[in-house]
């Protein structure tokens, strides 16, 4: 019994990092409701449902860990996993941990992350546009931009005096083949040879004070078999197939504080680029503004209007959202929301990104209407 006690305080005084402190944290978001959308079809039906993607925000749960190392060094890790509340069936393709499965070192240089995780336009669009994931909201214009993310991937993000700089370098963006990110068809990885297939990487840079904030982002995937480019607007896919094609998204927005107000504008601009002789590539502008402000403590008004031209595919839509959200608890809470989406003549943006399934006929606009409950674990 002495040796043992003796032979722990001698780990303990060589290593301290042996006997650090450690906790992992369960957390998770359920959101769902009810909904209606016009015009769900190109016979001009309606449709009430539960949609099965998102509400306020997608449904999720996870496992968040940490352990000091010591000397403001940390192992960190998150594993997520995406679900539809109204089947409870896997999102991301049915991946178990589709939505983050990642481990990495935290340090007072920044940290480093591997796995599979989100890309810097994500980081990006997070605070400057308002309604982030909403189910009427960026997604149903780009639904890339809410669920961008990729797997075998490298992760850099450190701040300093408000300035962060960060970046993502992904070998493979699809390793299961189960379609990354919605419309981009599967794109598995690199292979001998050809060392840019598949690959994405990102840069961010940002800047962030208690008034305000400023970012911008480079966001590039390139192709590989199976990949795709949509731009969700009714037109037929742009095969990507060649390592050489890119599809690139540029992004710069802020946000300002006017005590309780907050308010956040955007740009997103889109080229892709095809090597194709049979293919030919398209170039969008998606812009945004949007508000959010509490009436009571207990009651938030919140609301955002898009725009995308899509001159190459003679695209365009409008797009405004107002929604009201009342706080029953710190975790749990009820909204009301509407949109409406004007299409121009030949395209057939959604205003739902709720799971599909609501494509008007070219040219025709639809209202959207959700009422939902949200809570926090």
């Amino acid at each position: 019994m002495k040796t043992k006690h003796f032979c722990v305080g001698v780990l303990a005084a060589v290593s301290p990092a042996v006997f650090a402190q450690s906790s992992v944290t369960l957390y998770g978001v359920m959101d769902t409701g009810i909904e209606y959308v016009s015009h769900a079809n190109a016979n001009g039906d309606h449709v009430i449902r539960m949609p099965g993607i998102t509400g306020e925000l997608p449904s999720r749960w996870g496992l968040r860990g940490k352990e000091d190392l010591g000397g403001g060094y940390a192992a960190e890790f998150v594993i997520e996993s995406g679900f539809n509340t109204r089947g409870g069936d896997s999102g991301q393709g049915g991946r178990l941990f589709g939505r983050q499965a990642w481990v990495g070192i935290s340090s007072p240089y920044g940290m480093l992350t591997f796995g599979r995780q989100y890309s810097m336009s994500f980081v990006v669009d997070s605070d400057a546009d308002i309604l982030g994931p909403n189910i009427y909201g960026i997604g149903s214009l780009d639904a890339y931009i809410v669920n961008a993310r990729s797997d075998n991937t490298i992760g850099y993000k450190g701040t300093w005096n408000g300035f962060t700089l960060g970046a993502t370098y992904s070998f493979g963006r699809d390793s299961t083949g189960t379609g990354n990110s919605p419309g981009q068809g599967t794109c598995a990885g690199s292979a001998p040879g050809q060392f840019t297939q598949c690959r994405q990487v990102s840069a961010m840079l940002r800047y962030d004070s208690s008034l305000f904030g400023l970012a911008a982002v480079y966001d590039e995937q390139r192709g590989g078999p199976n990949a795709a480019a949509n731009f969700f607007d009714g037109a037929a896919t742009i095969p990507l197939t060649n390592s050489g094609d890119k599809d690139v998204r540029v992004t710069a927005n802020g946000y300002v504080k006017l005590s309780a107000l907050k308010i956040g504008a955007g740009w997103v601009g889109r080229n892709v680029v095809t090597s194709s002789t049979t293919a030919t590539g398209a170039h969008s502008n998606l812009f945004y503004v949007g508000a959010w402000y509490p009436i009571t403590p207990t009651f938030i008004v919140d609301g955002e209007a898009y725009r995308i031209v899509n001159a190459a595919q003679d695209a365009r839509a409008t797009l405004g959202v107002v929604r009201g959200t009342y706080l029953l608890s710190k975790r749990t809470a009820v909204y009301l929301q509407t949109a409406y989406l004007a299409n121009s003549s030949r395209a057939r943006y959604s205003v739902s990104a709720g799971g599909g399934g609501t494509t008007p006929a070219a040219g025709v606009g639809q209202l959207g209407v959700m009422a939902g409950i949200r809570h926090f674990f």
